[in-house]
C-alpha cells in the first residue's frame, strides 16, 4: 500500500483514477491545481501529475518534488505527447511519462514497478503519528512512542541508549524510572502484534538500549 497524490484538473478522470487505485489498496489524495498540490507533497510515496494545469505546469511539481523529496516516485500522465514535453518531464525528475488516454491496467503496472524499485518498507510518518510496514499494516502512535521510533530511525544499524531516549522524552535521566520505558516498549510490541499479527522488529539490547532491526524511513 502506498500514499499516492493525483494532480489532475479534469475532475472525472481524477476521480476514476482515485477509485481504481484505492481498490488496489492505496491511499489517495487529490489536487486540481498546483496550489492544492503543494501541501500534499510532505506525506506521499508517489505522485501522478498532469502537465496542463490552471495555475501552471505539472513539470513544476515534478522539479520541486525531485528536489525536496527525492524518495517520492513521479509519473507524468498527460495529453502532451511531443518528444520535447516528454524530455522536459523526464529531465525534470519524472520516473515515467505516460500519454493520455492510458489503459488503467498499464498505469497500474507502472505504479507497481515503480513502488518495487523505490523499495518501500517500514515507514514512520511523524506528521500523522503512524508506523506502517511493507504489507500496509498501520498503527497510530502516542507522543512517546513516536519519539522513541524517531530516535531509532535516525540511528540505523545502531543501538540508542536508554538515557538518550529518556532525555528525548524531555525527562531527567537521574529521576526517571526505567520500568516506565520497559513498559512502553512492551505495550508497543503487543499493540503492533495485535494490529498486524506480526512481531515488531524493535530489539532490546541488554545493558545498552534499543534498536530497530530493519531500515525505518521517516518523514
Amino acid at each position: 500500500m502506498a500514499r499516492i497524490a493525483l494532480l489532475e484538473d479534469e475532475i472525472g478522470l481524477r476521480e476514476e483514477l482515485a477509485v481504481f487505485l484505492a481498490r488496489r489498496g492505496h491511499t489517495l489524495s487529490q489536487a486540481g491545481c498546483l496550489a492544492e498540490f503543494w501541501p500534499l507533497m510532505v506525506a506521499i510515496d508517489l505522485a501522478i501529475l498532469d502537465i496542463m494545469l490552471p495555475d501552471g505546469s505539472g513539470t513544476e511539481a515534478a522539479v520541486r518534488l525531485h528536489r525536496d523529496f527525492p524518495r517520492v516516485g513521479i509519473i507524468m500522465l498527460t495529453a502532451r505527447a511531443g518528444p520535447g514535453d516528454k524530455l522536459a518531464g523526464l529531465y525534470g525528475g519524472a520516473d515515467h511519462y505516460l500519454v493520455k488516454p492510458v489503459h488503467f491496467p498499464e498505469l497500474m503496472g507502472v505504479v507497481d514497478a515503480l513502488l518495487r524499485r523505490l523499495g518501500l518498507g517500514w515507514r514512520l510518518d511523524r506528521a500523522r503519528h503512524q508506523l506502517s510496514d511493507p504489507e500496509g499494516h498501520c498503527l497510530d502512535l502516542n507522543a512517546h512512542e513516536l519519539t522513541l521510533l524517531t530516535c531509532l530511525s535516525a540511528a540505523p544499524d545502531q543501538v540508542v541508549s536508554r538515557r538518550a531516549l529518556v532525555e528525548a522524552f524531555g525527562e531527567n535521566w537521574f529521576d526517571y524510572d526505567e520500568r516506565r520505558l520497559n513498559t512502553m516498549v512492551s505495550r508497543l510490541r503487543h499493540r503492533w502484534q495485535a494490529a498486524s499479527g506480526q512481531e515488531l522488529p524493535l530489539k532490546t539490547e541488554r545493558g545498552a538500549g534499543f534498536s530497530f532491526g530493519v531500515p525505518l524511513q521517516h518523514r
